[in-house]
């Protein structure tokens, strides 16, 4: 690819972004059909991206044989281990390297990075999802706005993805600065006390959990957050709408549907759909009507709930399995990302809700009525493959395994372990690790410190986003020790599952 088809990509999306308005954008899917889109786009990687071609090939599939939707949806999925890992990097980029300016990387469970390309490109799309939030929800349009990036800086992607994000805002022409202390709170703390009140409102934007802990860090220390109009970007952790509440009240949230907005993002694609008001509308109603919930997820539990651009992110799902097909510095066709969940259209959850009494529109309208549009909703319970995720970081059993089979502990211990990320009184996060321990063998303090440190040191050598993501004092695991064929979590003769949500 040329310097000059770079400069006229560049100067064509970047025109594109800070011209076309907002509600122009989210009307795309309305105006043309999101299944042509996700076709053509096959069309043009199966052409471009080598690893592809190679990929078709090798499942005897002739790119010109599939012609419909319905052939599309008979496409094999692609996944990290079957398609990502197989190709070299440049190969599985449109156009090779040199068609990308950003390299971001994420740590697999071997704790060996993946990296993943971008172009200046493929951030302004996912910048849509950012004015979204500080449009429809934060209303920066209007409102002088510093934006506080609380996620980690370097190599993985949170933290200079949203950076970028942000900072386009801005040359749209919403009054936002953006200030990058990363996940150092004192620097945030700082920025907040200093610079906070030459703004309308403060938008912190970072990991759940670790955004709380700065909260009531702040509070412990007599920072007034009411008078910064602190609202909340996150992503990385599904949380309950009690743990939205509790630390809304702690910053003077005025309206929790307005005051926070979650994520759903990836290294792999960046952002693939964002909650909305009306999105944390229904989550709070639903919350509230667990036998409504149960009906409408299947689960016990509450999913994330978002809505998404199905022309910039198309969704399909199968036994529960989400998958999408996108367009990146990495373009993806059904893409597995190993996340459970599904999809609702817009007029199928508005007529679900009404069946059990209650119109989030409505509810909305009489708040100002911003961000009600009608996209449809995904739902995410989170990773499928026995991963926990903790500050952002997802935490393998496999990592977890090495520190118990470290000299002297491995003959205490079975081997078997439950991985949990629990909730103590004050809603703060800890990591959990119940262990069994061998035959004869007693459980006292020394073995429970000891294995909580190996856990903890080969969770800091083989997790790269553990160790950068998980600020230290919720790093060491809490450790439990039962004996052989406990009951409760390792009754005999059963599967055993190394972890639990």
């Amino acid at each position: 690819m040329n310097t000059e088809s770079q400069q006229q990509r560049a100067i064509r999306a970047f025109q594109e972004f800070i011209t076309t308005p907002l509600e122009t954008l989210l009307q795309r899917h309305i105006n043309s059909k999101s299944e042509s889109a996700a076709l053509a786009l096959f069309h043009e990687i199966a052409a471009n991206v080598s690893a592809y071609k190679t990929f078709l090939a090798q499942q005897n599939i002739n790119p010109a044989s599939i012609q419909t939707f319905e052939d599309f949806q008979k496409l094999p999925l692609i996944t990290k281990e079957n398609y990502i890992s197989r190709h070299p990097l440049a190969d599985l980029c449109r156009y090779g390297l040199q068609a990308c300016d950003m390299i971001a990387a994420s740590s697999g469970s071997t704790g060996k990075p993946t990296f993943w390309t971008r172009f200046f490109t493929d951030e302004l799309q996912i910048a849509i999802r950012f004015e979204q939030i500080f449009h429809d929800s934060f209303q920066a349009d209007s409102k002088s706005t510093l934006a506080v990036i609380c996620f980690t800086l370097g190599t993985w992607v949170g933290g200079m993805f949203t950076t970028n994000c942000c900072r386009y805002l801005a040359s749209k022409g919403y009054p936002i600065a953006v200030i990058t202390p990363g996940n150092n709170k004192e620097e945030i703390l700082r920025v907040v006390q200093e610079l906070g009140s030459a703004f309308e409102q403060v938008v912190l934007l970072g990991y759940p959990p670790f955004l709380k802990d700065v909260i009531d860090t702040g509070i412990a220390r007599a920072v007034e957050w009411q008078q910064y109009q602190v609202k909340l970007v996150m992503a990385g952790e599904v949380f309950s709408e009690e743990w939205r509440s509790l630390v809304g009240e702690r910053i003077g949230s005025q309206n929790f549907c307005y005051d926070s907005a979650s994520l759903y993002g990836t290294a792999d694609a960046g952002v693939l759909a964002n909650e909305t008001p009306l999105s944390i509308c229904i989550r709070r109603f639903l919350a509230e009507n667990p036998d409504a919930a149960k009906a409408l997820f299947g689960e016990s539990r509450l999913p994330t709930l978002l809505q998404y651009d199905p022309i910039s992110r198309f969704f399909e799902v199968e036994n529960g399995t989400l998958f999408f097909t996108g367009d990146n510095g990495i373009p993806l066709v059904r893409y597995n990302i190993l996340d459970t969940g599904g999809i609702i259209s817009y007029d199928a959850m508005l007529e679900f809700l009404a069946e059990w009494g209650f119109n989030p529109v409505a509810e909305l309208e009489n708040q100002g009525g911003r961000g009600i549009n009608q996209l449809p909703f995904v739902y995410v319970f989170g990773r499928s493959n026995f991963t926990v995720s903790y500050f952002g970081a997802n935490i393998y059993p496999e990592n977890v395994t090495i520190g118990l089979e470290q000299p002297v502990i491995k003959e205490w211990v079975t081997g078997k372990f439950v991985l949990q990320v629990k909730e103590d009184a004050d809603k703060n996060r800890f990591l959990s690790v119940v262990v069994e321990l061998a035959p004869q063998v007693e459980g006292s303090e020394e073995k429970t410190q000891a294995i909580a440190n190996s856990i903890l040191s080969q969770l800091k050598r083989l997790n790269s986003e553990f160790a950068n993501y998980v600020p230290p004092e919720y790093q060491m695991p809490k450790v439990i020790l039962t004996p052989l064929g406990d009951p409760e979590y390792f009754p005999v003769g059963v599967k055993h599952r190394y972890t639990r949500k």
